[in-house]
């Protein structure tokens, strides 16, 4: 079967008229394309300083999973960091129907995208005016399928995880840190980095928060970490499945295994630094259990 095309949209810049009345239905505007075909403005500063906010939602059958927690999150972080309000279910719903129907992805991962825009040279913020909309945003669909393969992670030397910074507690655009450690895991040999917090706790994985089992109980690191608060980790703390605990490498090496979970995947760590760990052959079971 044909891979299908990426599908992106990049709304209008005003968000009062991001969807427009057609009939009976609400139709997205703005540019529909190719994700490598849509531009943004060179000034803005989502491009020039990662200053922006995204969430990763899995589609399934035309659908997006846990949209309205993805949501929350989004909001809840863009409050956190000073920005305008994202887009909400209103623009969203008529837009992800929308790059489903032209696409025909119905299994895939969706990425909503949400910048400070364009306003200037410079760290300081652009003013807001009536008449230059300071915000950005635009979405991609792009076919997935979620990853349960077991992997191999070393505890990065290079990059830690800030437990005192607020971009920490948001899934920003800034995501250098996290390319350099999985930089840093491939040179070694492994699949992926664990990273440290600041505090020197075990935090998370480069792009998936992280599960050790002891004793039949799941542990995560706490917020306090400056692990990225995940969309399923928090389904694994309010289910009762999991617990927050401050987490060693010795902790890690002496478990009876450990995973790594987001919205697109659950992975077994196979081994970490070197050092075999138990296997744990039901991520799979575990992650659907939290999807439903």
């Amino acid at each position: 079967m044909p891979q299908l095309e990426p599908i992106a949209w990049l709304a209008n810049a005003d968000r009062d008229s991001d969807i427009e009345a057609s009939g009976d239905h609400a139709q997205p505007s703005g540019e529909w394309g190719h994700p490598d075909q849509l531009a943004l403005p060179l000034s803005d500063r989502g491009l020039q300083l990662a200053d922006g906010l995204f969430e990763t939602v899995l589609v399934e059958q035309g659908e997006p999973r846990l949209l309205a927690q993805h949501l929350r999150r989004w909001h809840g972080s863009a409050l956190l960091l000073g920005m305008a309000p994202p887009p909400g279910v209103q623009v969203l719903g008529p837009g992800i129907a929308e790059a489903v129907r032209r696409s025909g992805i119905r299994q895939g991962a969706l990425r909503l995208n949400w910048s400070r825009g364009s306003g200037g040279r410079g760290l300081d913020l652009p003013a807001a005016s009536a008449t230059q909309p300071v915000h950005r945003f635009w979405l991609q669909l792009s076919a997935c399928q979620p990853v349960f393969a077991g992997l191999t992670a070393i505890i990065s030397r290079q990059e830690r995880r800030n437990a005192d910074s607020l971009l920490s507690r948001c899934k920003s655009f800034a995501y250098g840190g996290q390319i350099q450690a999985r930089r840093e895991a491939r040179a070694a040999g492994a699949d992926d980095a664990l990273l440290l917090s600041t505090n020197g706790e075990l935090c998370c994985g480069s792009a998936a928060n992280l599960l050790v089992l002891h004793s039949n109980q799941w542990w995560t690191p706490p917020a306090s970490s400056g692990c990225l608060p995940g969309v399923m980790r928090q389904r694994a703390l309010e289910s009762g499945l999991a617990r927050e605990a401050s987490l060693s490498r010795a902790d890690l090496l002496s478990s009876d295994g450990a995973l790594l979970i987001n919205s697109l995947g659950c992975r077994a760590l196979l081994s970490c630094d070197g050092q075999p760990l138990p296997p744990l052959p039901a991520a799979a079971t575990l992650w659907r259990s939290l999807l439903n």
